[in-house]
């Protein structure tokens, strides 16, 4: 008699911000073999595994899940309004437990080592920003669970293309505004591609829950210039004088990521980061 296998069960929290849109319908193009993705997001969509749900309602309305993915999160506003990014931490930690999750997935981000230069997971922390502090306070607090059976990861997540700060200039079609430092070039940066990461997560999803770390870099392996994520996406650019406090170069060292998951290679090429997100463009 053949074995059977039964797919994975993942809950994706978060699921109608940028990012969980981008993903979406990523993974709608490309569905990952033997995963059920669940989308929970506070407004409904149209997929038919989609849960309208809200922090603060009973979980008994999610479904049971294996792996919990928490894309949700404040990306602007002050230092009051990012501390939200530590209370949901909570919240997520709430659907894992009542969902009965082996593994539930943190974002934070490359900001919580301020202007490290390919910094690995070992690196202190030293954020410069609001958005730095925020995400180290929801990994402070990560780090303060424990849950016998439910892996907690913190993915410190780079750049997203098509997620970042970049994006909205790229998709008005103006000319972008970038800092010039003294060497002539602008800034450099830890990307991921959005496919890529969409990889990447499904891929965690089936590594022994014992394996994962408590913290992992996830970019790929090579820093990425602004300048060439421009250019590529057919737009001019406007420089201007970078102010004294500007971080030239923030990048991330991908060792550990490249050692779990060896079969992944994420891309660093502009042209072809460029060309995959504006595959996925939506105007939803």
């Amino acid at each position: 008699m053949s074995e059977i296998t039964q797919n994975i069960p993942v809950l994706v929290l978060g699921s109608g911000g940028r990012l969980g849109r981008l993903l979406r319908r990523i993974w709608a193009r490309h569905p990952p073999a033997g995963v059920d993705l669940h989308f929970q997001s506070r407004r409904a969509h149209a997929h038919p595994q989609s849960h309208q749900w809200s922090p603060g309602q009973p979980a008994d309305t999610l479904p049971v899940c294996d792996t919990v993915i928490a894309l949700w999160g404040q990306t602007e506003g002050d230092a009051e309004a990012l501390a939200l990014n530590a209370s949901l931490a909570g919240q997520s930690r709430a659907v894992a437990l009542a969902c009965g999750a082996t593994r539930l997935l943190h974002l934070s981000s490359a900001a919580i080592y301020g202007g490290a230069v390919d910094a690995t997971e070992t690196t202190p922390a030293a954020p410069v920003n609001d958005y730095g502090r925020a995400k180290l306070a929801l990994e402070m607090r990560v780090a303060g669970f424990d849950d016998p059976g439910l892996r907690h990861v913190c993915l410190r997540l780079a750049n997203v293309v098509g997620a970042d700060s970049l994006a909205p200039a790229l998709r008005r079609g103006t000319p972008v505004i970038l800092d010039r430092f003294a060497d002539g070039e602008g800034p450099l940066r830890s990307y991921i591609g959005p496919e890529d990461l969409a990889d990447i997560l499904i891929a965690l999803a089936r590594v022994p829950p014992g394996d994962l770390p408590a913290t992992l870099n996830v970019a790929a392996p090579e820093p990425v210039a602004m300048q060439a994520l421009t250019t590529a996406a057919g737009r001019d650019i406007t420089w201007r004088d970078a102010p004294p406090m500007a971080l030239q170069r923030v990048t991330m060292d991908t060792t550990r990521l490249a050692q779990l998951l060896p079969a992944l290679n994420p891309t660093s090429d502009a042209a072809v980061l460029i060309e995959r997100w504006q595959q996925h463009l939506s105007t939803d």
